[in-house]
């Protein structure tokens, strides 16, 4: 499998030392740039197969770079991923809507980062990474299922059994509202008999856990995910 090539597009120089410092560690092949047109030039001559974008940044800001490399069909297959101090939901949007493929916030921990950029590399159509952890990301929520691990952030949160079954049931179709008769079927089985009500609270739990703007509540019908 060919080498990993990254580049980070952040206009703070510490930040950048530190991701280049961790992620050289794991084999990438890195370079930098510290504005958005610095980033273009780069990317241009560096080809990476994953851009690592702040948005606030001098000269270029990170969603117009975004919106440029996308408009390069040079950069079709580029994964792009923003991460940034911003956090607002209608930001979050802007980002994905220019083209990014993945919206991560700052602050965030090494360990965390390098396995959303791993669950991202499997997107990508030279990497497989059959080797690695099974790691997904959504947002700023991490699924690691040989871990049977959930972060958000940079904190780990601690799921029972049943709620990590529903949440990945949940995550598997974003967007699909899952009835009630297949959540009990897929996450408690046909053989066990339980009622609507223990849906309820596993949802209300997650909830708890991982924020209210993941689970949506379709009233009478059942739960979606919402990306």
């Amino acid at each position: 499998m060919k080498e990993c090539k990254i580049l980070i597009v952040e206009d703070e120089k510490d930040i950048v030392e530190l991701l280049v410092y961790n992620l050289e560690k794991e084999g990438y092949i890195l370079e930098s740039a510290l504005d958005g047109e610095e980033g273009y030039n780069k990317a241009l001559s560096f080809r990476p197969d994953l851009i690592i974008l702040d948005i606030m940044m001098p000269k270029i800001a990170g969603i117009e770079l975004c919106q440029r490399l996308r408009a390069n069909s040079e950069f079709e297959k580029t994964l792009i991923a923003f991460l940034t101090a911003r956090g607002e939901s209608f930001t979050q949007i802007m980002a994905l809507d220019a083209g990014g493929d993945d919206f991560i916030a700052k602050p965030i921990k090494p360990a965390v980062l390098k396995s959303r950029i791993r669950a991202l590399l499997r997107r990508h159509p030279n990497f497989t990474l059959t080797d690695e952890v099974n790691i997904t990301s959504y947002g700023d929520l991490v699924i690691d299922d040989d871990a049977f691990a959930v972060s958000k952030g940079d904190l780990t949160i601690t799921l029972a059994k049943k709620e990590f079954e529903l949440l990945k049931l949940l995550v598997s179709r974003p967007g699909k509202v899952f009835k009630r008769h297949e959540i009990l079927n897929k996450v408690w089985g046909r053989q066990v008999i339980v009622g609507d009500r223990t849906i309820d609270v596993h949802v209300r739990k997650l909830r708890e856990k991982i924020g209210d703007d993941y689970i949506k509540t379709m009233k009478g019908v059942g739960y979606k995910f919402n990306l």
